[in-house]
């Protein structure tokens, strides 16, 4: 995917590079911009937690807004070294963190921080995100009270589901990209 870029903030305009292959899914501009006017000034000072982070597009759209604090988790050494990359790039290195882990097995460890968004766009069409959502709502410590927790994937693989500590409160389609969007439910 070619032009894929931060759109707004700090390093507006900066071109982000791309996961080489096709193991990712980068997020395109126009949900990016759509899930960002969403968010809107709550993102500022705000803290996120990006699983399956990919190119990093997400949460360096999130630092570019004025994020506090962004951990991008990718189990992909390629997905690493390229969100390394552009956060160099960017000049967002600052208040971000690049852990290289499978998301499932982070998501059991002891939460060290609570985060006020994470983002879950993981791989297509394996169920991933179902698996993602239902750990986090176990190990919800991950979480600040008023938490959201954003699930990016493709119309055909939704369903509703029952989570123990999460609940979904809206969902936007753009295309073939559906958002999903959850809250603590207590």
């Amino acid at each position: 995917m070619s032009g894929l870029r931060v759109i707004s903030g700090k390093a507006r305009g900066f071109k982000l590079r791309t996961v080489p292959g096709n193991s990712t899914r980068p997020i395109t501009d126009r949900v990016k911009e759509s899930l960002f006017n969403i968010l809107g000034a709550d993102v500022m000072s705000a803290s996120l937690l990006d699983l399956f982070a990919g190119t990093g597009s997400v949460g360096i759209e999130a630092l570019s807004r004025g994020a506090h604090f962004v951990r991008f988790i990718d189990v992909d050494r390629q997905a690493v070294a390229t969100t390394l990359t552009n956060l160099k790039n960017t000049r967002l290195s600052e208040g971000a963190e690049v852990v290289r882990s499978d998301a499932f097995v982070y998501l059991k460890r002891d939460p060290d921080q609570a985060f006020d968004y994470v983002y879950i766009a993981p791989p297509q069409y394996k169920e991933m995100w179902k698996k993602a959502i239902f750990s986090l709502s176990v190990h919800s410590g991950w979480l600040s009270e008023d938490a959201w927790v954003i699930v990016q994937l493709h119309p055909v693989e939704y369903e509703t589901l029952k989570l123990p500590n999460l609940r979904e409160f809206d969902q936007r389609k753009y295309g073939s990209t559906l958002l999903l969007f959850y809250e603590l439910s207590n």
